[in-house]
């Protein structure tokens, strides 16, 4: 079993930044990609990044490329996002998700996760 708790969300203004924490305890860490999710409010669950287990491969949904980074320390089991250039659209809960690959640098692009976090609110006023 794996848990995850993210944090490092909060309310910040229209071109600001934020950087979220994904921390994972439990059974060992190894082989799963990290990705993070969020959920506007009246509005599905959509993908936002993920990295893969080695950190060589990182993958982004259109809408936040250029502006967001995935990165992990696996020698602190956590996992950040970086959020730049921060648009009242991007308001939502953040969720981090692991998913377990074969391989270190392999993403696999689903919704079906084998661990969820309990998520953490990013508010983005205009």
């Amino acid at each position: 079993q794996v848990q995850l708790v993210e944090s490092g969300g909060g309310l910040v203004q229209a071109g600001g930044s934020l950087r979220l924490s994904c921390v994972a305890s439990g059974r060992t860490f190894s082989n799963y990609a990290i990705h993070w999710f969020r959920q506007a409010p009246g509005k599905e669950r959509e993908f936002v990044a993920a990295i893969s287990w080695g950190g060589g491969s990182t993958y982004y949904a259109d809408s936040v490329k250029g502006r967001f980074t995935i990165s992990r320390d696996n020698a602190k089991n956590t996992m950040y996002l970086q959020m730049n250039s921060l648009k009242p659209e991007d308001t939502a809960v953040y969720y981090c998700a692991a998913k377990r690959t074969q391989y270190t640098a392999q993403i696999i692009i689903t919704y079906t996760m084998d661990y969820w976090g309990k998520g953490t609110l990013v508010t983005v006023s205009s």
